[in-house]
């Protein structure tokens, strides 16, 4: 197990939640599923806590209950290589969810995800402050983050 893990809090949509998010991501799948026993606190067989992994990092998720509910507070940061990982990931994480902005969105489950092209991280470095701001102009006013719309702001 790795040092420092995510725990997820769900509210009866653990295993079916894990099970969404592995089936998105290479490298990814369900490594164990705890259930509860006769000491409860939940009911006797039902899913405690799912053990999974997405992109070879591990997570935990929980049936915890409806006492919390995810923030924007917190995130899942994905580094994406090209455009079309950045649209298959918006389309499949949105489905059920919801858009925000500047590449953020909430799944189906209220949990909040930030889908960012490696070269806008690279763009936002820049030492030049005017590009760089120019290219922060350009995230600030999109839902899904469009490269080529990012690359023509930098490049101007």
């Amino acid at each position: 197990m790795q040092k420092i893990t995510t725990f997820l809090w769900f509210d009866g949509q653990a295993e079916e939640a894990a099970e969404f998010y592995t089936s998105i991501f290479p490298d990814s799948r369900i490594v164990h599923v705890q259930r509860y026993g006769e000491a409860g606190p939940g009911p006797e067989g039902a899913v405690m806590t799912v053990n999974f992994e997405l992109a070879g990092q591990e997570f935990i998720a929980l049936d915890g209950g409806p006492q919390f509910r995810f923030t924007e507070a917190i995130s899942l940061f994905v580094d994406c290589k090209s455009q079309e990982e950045v649209d298959e990931l918006w389309a499949k994480l949105t489905d059920g969810g919801e858009e925000s902005q500047c590449g953020w969105l909430k799944d189906r489950y209220g949990l909040s995800w930030q889908i960012v092209p490696t070269v806008l991280m690279d763009m936002l470095k820049d030492p030049d402050p005017v590009r760089s701001a120019r290219v922060m102009k350009a995230m600030l006013g999109m839902g899904k983050l469009d490269i080529q719309r990012l690359v023509d702001a930098y490049e101007q």
